[in-house]
């Protein structure tokens, strides 16, 4: 296991503040309330620690082929359905919705290997990652990628608490399937969008690894 360089800054940070508070805790409340003063040094620990946990790239053998569409991302599937795709494709689709929660890994994943068709940012707003507006609505980053089999559209959505979107694809680029496309501080969603009729091998509320779980053959 590494820590992805998004978190490093985020890591330091944590670091200096939870020490001067503890620092400043041990000078004024140690003599006269010591068992406070353990509580927040252990509360400290464990927050640092969860910060780590949540920057982590776990090893993964990762799962590779041509036809198939690999999970961009950590978390739970709780969308499957037909839906109108508004902005690159402007017809129907099918949709794959991923949530992931502040506890999975953040690292996001290209589902397949081609060129980069679009890659686009907008700002908006921060509705809960299971709002039914979120995919239109919030802060969100969409990715195109496209081969000779089919164009695959995904979409980085901020949530209430993740505000920071990072992507690193551009247009034109050629990328290989499970190479990072990108990264979402603090749990939000991943949509993918799917040519209608495409098999899918995932369920509702079925947990998905990115580079591992096949979400559908192309």
């Amino acid at each position: 296991m590494r820590i992805h360089r998004e978190g490093l800054a985020t890591i330091l940070l944590t670091f200096v503040v939870l020490t001067l508070i503890n620092v400043a805790v041990t000078f004024f409340l140690r003599e006269n309330f010591p068992l406070l003063a353990r509580i927040i040094a252990a509360v400290s620990l464990a927050l640092f620690l969860f910060i780590i946990s949540f920057f982590r790239i776990p090893a993964r053998a990762m799962k590779q082929g041509e036809s198939l569409v690999i999970a961009p991302c950590d978390g739970k599937v709780v969308v499957i359905e037909e839906t109108y795709e508004p902005e690159y494709f402007k017809d129907k689709r099918l949709q794959v919705s991923i949530f992931m929660s502040p506890a999975n890994v953040h690292v996001n994943r290209n589902p397949i290997s081609g060129q980069v068709k679009l890659s686009q940012y907008h700002s908006g707003k921060y509705l809960v990652a299971w709002h039914p507006k979120s995919s239109t609505e919030n802060e969100r980053h969409t990715v195109v990628i496209g081969n000779d089999k089919a164009e695959v559209l995904v979409r980085q959505i901020a949530g209430a608490l993740a505000r920071r979107i990072v992507n690193y694809l551009k247009p034109g680029m050629q990328v290989k399937q499970n190479e990072e496309l990108g990264f979402i501080k603090f749990g939000s969603r991943v949509d993918i969008y799917l040519p209608v009729g495409t098999p899918v091998s995932v369920e509702m509320n079925q947990v998905v690894r990115a580079g591992q779980t096949v979400i559908a053959t192309i």
